[in-house]
């Protein structure tokens, strides 16, 4: 059996009957390695090779967690409860609060990827102030995952703009080009825009289908973890928003979430936000709530070498190509079901593409597909399976703001909510694009 198939529906499998990420990804990772032919010695020596990938990372997110802390010191997120408890209490105020904090978290999420282009950052920040309101809405947690799960890839992989701009023009484009095919004053955006209805069709469904029923969640666990009874002065919160603006500015400006989060620790305890002398606290605190996170980006780093290291990649499109024949609809097919299996075990799109667009660009043109056509698929292939895979950073990420007191499984709370509305009308929208285009 492919090494690269059986390592990915290992780590799901585990990952699926509640057995740690980071465990479930080592050892598929050494299973994957063995089965793909190399020695226990070499696949550990490749899992640790690739460990580094991750830690950057990994760091950046536990000195997210930190300011996260620090903002909590601070009261905001006590003062922002508070407004909103206000406007819930307004007669008739209530549903227009619930969307219209949905909608704020959906548009963040949009504006993260393009118009203001800080990835993941603002979700530990923003998320879970909003967390307490939306539980006495008792608005699903997995409808709010795939929202922002949504905002995270469907802007990439549709406008060239910010990560967009990265990911179409540079990965997508650069990469097909160098495998041999021109595509000169080619419409990124036309070859993307039905797989992206298909993601537009799944946030529907998620929203007003899926998950559209109340959902009880402990208010008590949140208050603990939120610190509601926190008090907060007008120096607090004016310092406390000024930390936000400066982590997103020096982000923006040092293309750094890790000096970003720093800086805006550091001002809230120079601000006086946070109690010097709790500051070592705080941030301890901080980077344990975003522990688990960063070992899962490590791990995936790791076994992502593993699974270049076995080749069996490569091996896994030349059994597809094999088995397509002459048929573009079965090879379609099987291209973007190929594309869902690797990123779902690499966890980034954004490293999928240069992996498989040497192999589907000559496949595609052999089976006759137009070259916007073959945008569409390798662009699809490659996205597929960032939504639904437990390494990356568009399931992480929402986990991340979502489980602060414990109650949002990673696994069965966004993993799995997102494959089911995101991954399947991808496959389906990205097949029928390829076929009409």
């Amino acid at each position: 059996m492919n090494a690269v198939l059986l390592a990915v529906a290992l780590m799901l499998g585990l990952s699926l009957l509640r057995i740690n990420v980071v465990i479930s990804l080592i050892v598929s990772a050494v299973v994957g390695g063995i089965a793909g032919g190399l020695s226990m010695a070499d696949t550990l020596k490749a899992f640790q090779g690739g460990l580094g990938g991750g830690a950057g990372v990994a760091l950046s997110y536990a000195l997210l967690g930190a300011f996260a802390m620090a903002l909590a010191e601070s009261g905001l997120p006590h003062a922002l409860a508070d407004r909103l408890a206000v406007l819930v209490k307004r007669q008739g105020a209530g549903a227009r609060v619930k969307w219209g904090i949905l909608l704020a978290v959906l548009a963040m999420a949009i504006a993260s990827q393009n118009l203001l282009p800080i990835h993941i950052a603002f979700i530990p920040l923003m998320l879970p102030p909003l967390l307490y309101t939306l539980t006495l809405f008792k608005v699903d947690r997995r409808m709010v995952a795939c929202i922002l799960t949504f905002g995270l890839i469907t802007p990439y992989m549709w406008l060239p703009l910010g990560f967009g701009e990265i990911f179409l023009k540079q990965i997508l484009l650069g990469n097909i080009e160098k495998a041999g095919l021109s595509v000169a004053g080619l419409d990124v955006m036309h070859a993307m825009l039905i797989p992206a209805l298909g993601m537009l069709a799944g946030l529907l469904l998620a929203v007003f289908v899926g998950y559209r029923k109340p959902r009880d969640y402990d208010l008590g666990k949140l208050a603990e973890v939120e610190r509601t009874e926190r008090r907060y002065t007008p120096r607090s919160l004016a310092v406390a928003a000024i930390a936000v603006v400066a982590t997103f500015a020096v982000q923006l400006w040092l293309d750094s979430m890790l000096l970003g989060a720093l800086a805006g620790f550091a001002l809230c305890v120079a601000g006086g936000a946070v109690d010097w002398r709790r500051a070592d606290t705080t941030f301890t605190s901080g980077m344990k709530l975003m522990a688990t996170i960063g070992l899962i980006m490590i791990a995936a780093s790791g076994f992502a070498e593993v699974m270049k290291a076995t080749g069996d990649v490569a091996r896994l499109v030349e059994h597809s190509v094999a088995f397509v024949g002459g048929s573009k609809a079965l090879g379609a097919l099987l291209m973007l079901l190929v594309g869902l299996i690797v990123t779902l075990g690499i966890g980034s799109s954004f490293s999928t593409v240069p992996i498989i667009a040497t192999l589907f660009v000559p496949l595609a043109m052999q089976l006759g597909f137009s070259p916007i056509a073959i945008v569409c698929l390798v662009g699809v292939a490659g996205a597929l399976g960032d939504a639904g895979s437990p390494a990356s950073d568009s399931t992480l990420g929402p986990t991340s703001g979502l489980n602060v007191d414990g109650q949002h499984d990673h696994v069965w709370d966004t993993v799995v909510p997102t494959f089911l509305y995101y991954n399947i009308p991808l496959l389906v929208f990205g097949w029928i694009a390829a076929m009409v285009l």
